[in-house]
């Protein structure tokens, strides 16, 4: 009865419903274009859109860089003190900021030593990790450098470090400037003995490293891009009330005034260095045999 003001049931196809990952795509964060995640994998972390080079932590640094399973981490548990008793209004106790971000990062410290091989090359490894307090440099980044460079200097093995640092750690104050010294006598024994120190400039490199150790090398190597400099480019339009020209400070401007050797894209970096150390190598068994010829 009434079957007439029945509704009749739907025949429309009911859609599909696909499973679509939450990481399927990602945003670049400097041109913001998406990009196909397991292609930005593949790229080591390079936009396909715009080639910026996107930052990358302290153990991604060392699988893209060492041969499998050849990397020794060296003094892992060395923690740094709290040598000024650091007190700050706009943030937690030192002690307690330094062991939110240990947590947070799965570090002891902003710098990461060790012995690898790079395509069969015995090296000595520092990395910085801006992930940690900006890769400062406080004690004990200082002390775990100067260690890595004795122990270079003891195996008579090149030294390699990757920068990513703001500088030096305000919250250790002068300690964290007395690294600087420490760092550079260290990098000047090396340069005696004639072993060399090949220094990569990655995005940012700013403060105390530039102005130390990173600046002090056989060849210096950029990443494309990198910012590079003393103070940052907002610090210095407030300070000198100019507007900077674009592309001030950046590795392509660094290289174009003499401050950087070599901009050496990400995929590249690896074989980039190994064949620096096989001229290192040459040169030096050429000179060892000078050596000896005249002293025969």
């Amino acid at each position: 009865m009434f079957s007439w003001n029945r509704q009749q049931p739907s025949n429309k196809p009911v859609p599909e419903q696909h499973n679509i990952p939450d990481d399927l795509w990602i945003k670049c964060t400097k041109c913001h274009e998406l990009i196909y995640t397991k292609e930005f994998e593949i790229n080591k972390k390079v936009c396909s859109k715009c080639n910026y080079h996107t930052r990358l932590s302290a153990r991604e640094r060392v699988t893209l860089l060492a041969d499998d399973d050849s990397f020794e981490e060296m003094d892992a548990g060395l923690i740094n003190a709290d040598p000024l008793g650091f007190v700050s209004i706009a943030e937690p106790p030192y002690p307690q900021k330094m062991a939110q971000t240990r947590k947070k990062t799965g570090e002891n410290e902003a710098l990461i030593t060790g012995l690898c091989k790079i395509n069969g090359k015995p090296i000595a490894l520092a990395i910085c990790n801006f992930a940690f307090q900006g890769g400062s440099m406080g004690s004990v980044f200082g002390e775990k450098m100067a260690r890595v460079v004795e122990k270079a200097i003891e195996k008579r093995i090149p030294v390699v470090t990757i920068s990513a640092s703001g500088g030096a750690r305000m919250h250790e104050g002068l300690f964290s400037l007395m690294q600087l010294g420490k760092i550079s006598v260290a990098f000047a024994r090396l340069g005696q003995l004639r072993l060399p120190h090949f220094s990569v400039f990655t995005d940012p490199t700013l403060g105390g490293v530039t102005a130390s150790y990173a600046s002090v090398a056989d060849v210096i190597i950029a990443e494309p891009g990198a910012l590079i400099g003393f103070a940052g480019p907002r610090v210095i339009e407030q300070t000198t009330k100019q507007k900077l020209p674009p592309g001030f400070q950046t590795a392509e401007f660094m290289l174009e005034h003499g401050m950087v050797d070599l901009i050496v894209p990400r995929r590249e970096l690896k074989d980039s260095i190994a064949n620096l150390v096989n001229l290192y190598m040459l040169a030096h068994s050429r000179s060892y045999s000078h050596e000896v010829a005249y002293a025969g």
